[in-house]
């Protein structure tokens, strides 16, 4: 187990000079981002552009989207374990790790929001008061955590036979797989009803969520998986077949025309006969009361979603590798403008009393996410580092050659 851990850390500070100027860059993010959270703590949440009349924003926004990036990873598991894909079964590793770096994000922007996270403690399983099962936050905790412990443990276990030379027991992990998929889908599903269980706010009372959270999560995370894959196969000698892009190139098509479907049916429940619960989404897409501060960004989002859809629609548009990646960045970023801010923040306006109170992050939100962004992608390069050299075996000939050396050196001694 020592040697297995060994050559897992090896593997993940060895490179090139671009992987370790890679490295540095992240850390340098993860710097900034402490600077800046250091502000906020000294200075309390004043420094955030929140209020009373709008508590939630940049950060619960990015959570939100985190879940779903995290909930996505599934779709490379189920391929790979119940269809027997060969060709998923050398990525699914990849998934895995970027789901851990997914749910860490999604809970250190959870804590970045609190104003005295010295408290955090009284919400942690064992040691707080849950208030479980009544606290869709108590919910919240418990499937993140088991998700966050189930994609630690599964990947650890195949690895560690790989890097023992053992095929890892079928029916061991494969228990855990399908535990896995369900808890997938329950992390999602459950922050929405955080979101959808509030009825002061009309914008989030929706039995729509729910759905709206797993489709928009099944297409923001494909599109960061065919990027990520790109990557790795551009930077690397790790060859990524070509059936798993085609695969999830076919999921994010269907699920990017699914979210827009569910927008035109929010949108024509909201202004065919328009009522007073209709003011949220009014404000989100036309303003109100003279304020539209987030107008311009829907409106982005649905011109990158829409440009997405139809080049993933059209066969002969999607088929070619630069406009593909093109439709998994605007995707992307349309559905995390719309699932982040363009879906939290409009929910607080106006307040139960009428007010329109509108809500800018500060320079010291933006960069606390940069930091808290920046980390997440480290721990993903490292965890995938790690993953890719002990599947091929790279790891083993390395940590194999250190030894031999040092034993060489002592017997010159």
């Amino acid at each position: 187990m020592s040697r297995f851990i060994l050559a897992g850390l090896e593997e993940m500070f060895r490179g090139r000079i671009r992987y370790r100027v890679w490295i540095i860059f992240l850390l340098a993010g993860c710097g900034f981002g402490v600077w800046n959270y250091r502000m906020q703590l000294q200075n309390g949440l004043v420094v955030t552009g929140l209020s009373d009349q709008v508590s939630w924003g940049l950060y619960i926004g990015n959570f939100a989207f985190m879940v779903g990036i995290a909930a996505s990873a599934v779709l490379l598991v189920i391929p790979a374990y119940l269809f027997h894909r060969e060709d998923f079964r050398k990525v699914v590793l990849l998934g895995e790790a970027m789901a851990v770096a997914a749910v860490l994000m999604a809970m250190l922007f959870v804590v970045v929001d609190l104003g005295r996270p010295d408290r955090m403690w009284h919400g942690l399983p064992f040691l707080g008061r849950l208030n479980f099962p009544l606290s869709l936050l108590a919910w919240d905790i418990i499937v993140l955590a088991g998700y966050l412990l189930l994609n630690i443990a599964i990947p650890f276990y195949v690895l560690h036979g790989y890097f023992a030379g053992k095929q890892p027991g079928h029916w061991i992990y494969f228990v855990f797989i399908i535990i896995t998929i369900v808890w997938a889908i329950s992390i999602h599903t459950v922050t929405a009803f955080v979101f959808s269980a509030n009825p002061a706010r009309p914008f989030w009372h929706s039995a729509l969520l729910g759905p709206r959270f797993i489709v928009s999560a099944f297409a923001s995370g494909p599109a960061l998986v065919i990027l990520a894959l790109q990557a790795i196969g551009r930077l690397t000698d790790f060859r990524v077949h070509a059936g798993v892009i085609t695969t999830l190139t076919r999921i994010l098509t269907v699920t990017m025309q699914i979210n827009l479907f569910f927008v035109g049916v929010e949108l024509f429940t909201d202004f065919y006969n328009e009522q007073a619960h209709a003011a949220s989404a009014r404000y989100l897409y036309l303003g109100l009361d003279g304020l539209a501060g987030l107008r311009g960004w829907i409106g982005s989002a649905l011109v990158m979603n829409g440009v997405a859809t139809a080049i993933l629609t059209i066969d002969p548009l999607r088929s070619q590798r630069g406009l593909l990646t093109i439709a998994c960045v605007l995707g992307f970023f349309g559905i995390w403008i719309e699932k982040g801010i363009g879906l939290v923040v409009p929910g607080f306006i106006p307040t139960p009393l009428g007010e329109v109170f509108e809500y800018t992050p500060t320079s010291i939100e933006i960069g606390v996410s940069m930091g808290v962004l920046a980390f997440g992608t480290l721990v993903f390069t490292l965890l995938a580092k790690a993953a890719i050299g002990i599947e091929q075996g790279k790891a083993q000939r390395s940590l194999a050659g250190n030894q031999l050396k040092k034993r060489s050196t002592k017997n010159t001694k």
